[in-house]
């Protein structure tokens, strides 16, 4: 249950981006899922990712989602339930999926983190798949504020670095190393592969990003991608509840 004082929204609301979000998601997924199961998005924002799903996906999920902010352009094919904390309004062994995009970072401290991951491992079936990304705290670019090296910094010193930059005032946002979202994970008792480099070739090849060193990136070997998977930009983790 997170202690924190509410946080800011930092929802992305271009529903065209969720669009391409679900495709590469629906791909990292599988082929596990269960076509016509249950699948949970925490963190569902303009509703883009739910819609995604519960409409255009060959998988024809029932689909719930969850946020504590209402801030849904879409609202069609999905059941949402506003929330208050990390703590999810369902039973255990519920959903055959659980998508969490982008909503770590948010939740709070490493124990709210922890929390967050613990409720994903409650509400998935045996069986079931959850996804899992996450900004790596080691960005050049910080994606929610857009300023340089902001997460690099130590906690006390990131809202002084954002307010000199003149982009806000407080940095509620803590995103994860690679070490330590793996030692979450463990401790929630979750196990499963990281998918970065696969999220990258699928982000490639679905919405064909420009720039030279994405280029670069995109033409190497996985094996080398794997040794440089610290550096992409977001952490991305196909998981599986571990037996009690």
């Amino acid at each position: 249950m997170t202690s924190n004082p509410r946080r800011q929204g930092h929802a992305t609301l271009d529903l065209s981006s969720r669009a391409a979000k679900g495709l590469k998601i629906e791909r990292l997924l599988e082929p596990s899922p269960p076509r016509g199961g249950r699948l949970l998005e925490v963190g569902t924002g303009a509703g883009g990712i739910a819609h995604y799903f519960a409409t255009r996906s060959s998988y024809a999920f029932e689909v719930d989602a969850v946020d504590v902010d209402d801030r849904r352009q879409v609202r069609d094919g999905y059941r949402f339930t506003p929330v208050h904390s990390t703590a999810l309004p369902f039973d255990a062994d519920t959903f055959d999926v659980v998508i969490s995009n982008h909503v770590i970072e948010h939740v709070g401290l490493q124990d709210d983190q922890l929390h967050h991951l613990q409720e994903i491992r409650r509400v998935l079936k045996p069986g079931g798949i959850a996804y899992l990304a996450v900004p790596n705290r080691w960005m050049p670019v910080e994606p929610h504020f857009r300023v340089p090296l902001l997460s690099w910094w130590p906690r006390a010193l990131r809202s002084p670095w954002l307010r000199l930059w003149r982009r806000g005032r407080v940095y509620d946002c803590e995103p994860l190393t690679l070490t330590a979202l793996l030692d979450l994970i463990a401790r929630a008792n979750l196990h499963g592969d990281v998918a970065s480099v696969k999220a990258f070739r699928a982000w490639v090849a679905i919405e064909s990003p420009g720039g030279i060193l994405i280029r670069a990136l995109a033409r190497l070997p996985d094996r080398w991608l794997e040794h440089l998977r610290a550096l992409i930009p977001t952490h991305v983790c196909v998981l599986h509840k571990r037996p009690t």
